[in-house]
């Protein structure tokens, strides 16, 4: 690890919070070490990784990258018709790159990107899947900070031309002993026509960890995106408005967001989708857990064609305490007569007659009331099994003790 450089231009603002860089280490003068296979990534990391889905130890996975503060430690493409590679080689190796590169998401959005754009040896990874491959398995993508105290920046470009199909495993983890740090990510995706690009990203941080993801997607005629994120760990201060534009006829978008609001977090969770073309169709949905910190669920449908739309925003208060929120804010916006767009925001606790109904059945209280929870949670999202029913049960089990 290296000091920062330090100026007077390190401190900046990220969406109304001053944050400064000088207290972060934010580079690394260390040269990348030699990669290694997946299953030679050292088990602590390895094991770490595991609980957001990045599995290096199995064979079900068509490619594997991982990030491990500044460097990257494991690249490898295990078929044919899928390009895996950091970032800053793929700049390299194609000038056409450049034209897909911060349009998605501008260069000049703020200051984070700026600064990323800015960045003359960037780190994230570069995915293409290549005309009419569709990948067996799924691909990962870990981001790791394993120590406390840095700052750690990822651009991430993935392209799926033509009639493609990928399902892309994000995990981002901090490392049981970090305690605080900053993760600033930019992703862009383009998906081409009659292609689905399923992207499921799963984040575990450190209680005191800020987090400002910046995401965008382009979307062709006829071609899907599906969004699956997952956060059930203590985090500190995380905003997320992902943006995506249907521009094709046919093109669809579906988020899923599942979330814990720990004591002493701070959650934003967004975005936005414009329904552009002819037949397109978008889906939010969000499913909140609030046990003492301040949440915010969004979600807002621009219809600027024949389209329909839909924002579901569903909140639970469990032991919320004195300080703990849930603002729901589900937003459509019609611009176009044949614009059918709908939309519904719940928030509650957990109802008296449920947990009576299923003691009725014969089951006990705090049994009946980790249920309910597991219900209101549940997601069947492929290549995450154990790991993401692991966080629910964690919860749920929780919950049972809490309100039992």
């Amino acid at each position: 690890m290296t000091e920062s450089t330090r100026s007077a231009t390190n401190r900046i603002d990220i969406s109304g919070k001053t944050l400064d860089l000088d207290e972060f280490v934010t580079a690394s003068q260390v040269p990348d070490p030699v990669l290694t296979a997946p299953d030679q990534v050292e088990q602590a990391d390895a094991s770490a990784l595991a609980e957001v889905g990045v599995l290096l130890k199995e064979q079900d996975r068509s490619g594997t990258y991982v990030l491990r503060d500044f460097n990257p430690i494991c690249v490898q493409a295990q078929v044919e018709g899928l390009e895996l590679l950091p970032i800053a080689v793929a700049l390299e190796m194609y000038d056409w790159l450049h034209d897909y590169r911060w349009q998605a998401v501008p260069a000049d959005l703020n200051e984070i990107t700026r600064r990323s754009a800015a960045d003359p040896a960037p780190q994230g990874y570069f995915i293409r899947v290549k005309q009419g491959t569709k990948i067996p398995h799924p691909v990962q993508a870990g981001l790791y900070m394993a120590h406390s105290g840095i700052a750690q920046t990822v651009q991430n470009v993935i392209i799926l031309e033509d009639d493609t199909e990928l399902h892309l495993i994000t995990g981002c983890v901090t490392g049981r002993s970090v305690q605080h740090g900053v993760h600033f990510a930019i992703s862009e995706a383009y998906i081409g026509q009659n292609a689905t690009l399923t992207n499921t990203m799963v984040h575990s941080w450190g209680p005191q960890v800020t987090v400002r993801p910046h995401a965008g997607t382009v979307v062709e005629a006829g071609g899907a995106f599906i969004s699956n994120y997952v956060s059930l760990r203590p985090v500190g201060d995380i905003l997320s408005r992902p943006k995506t534009w249907l521009n094709g006829e046919g093109a669809s978008a579906k988020y899923l967001t599942i979330i814990l609001g720990a004591a002493g977090s701070e959650i934003d969770t967004g975005g936005e989708v414009y329904l552009n073309a002819l037949d397109t169709s978008a889906e939010i949905t969000h499913r909140g857990v609030c046990t003492g910190g301040h949440m915010y669920q969004g979600g807002l449908l621009i219809g600027n064609a024949e389209c329909r739309g839909h924002v579901d925003c569903s909140g639970l208060l469990l032991n919320p305490g004195k300080e703990g929120f849930i603002v729901s804010v589900p937003g459509i916006k019609a611009l176009h007569p044949e614009a059918q767009m709908s939309h519904e925001a719940s928030i509650g606790k957990i109802a008296p007659e449920q947990v009576e109904y299923l003691q009725s059945r014969g089951i006990e209280e705090r049994e009946a009331i980790s249920m309910i929870v597991r219900g209101f949670l549940e997601a069947d999202i492929e290549g995450l099994g154990a790991e993401l029913d692991a966080q629910i049960a964690e919860i749920a089990e929780l919950a049972g003790q809490a309100e039992g």
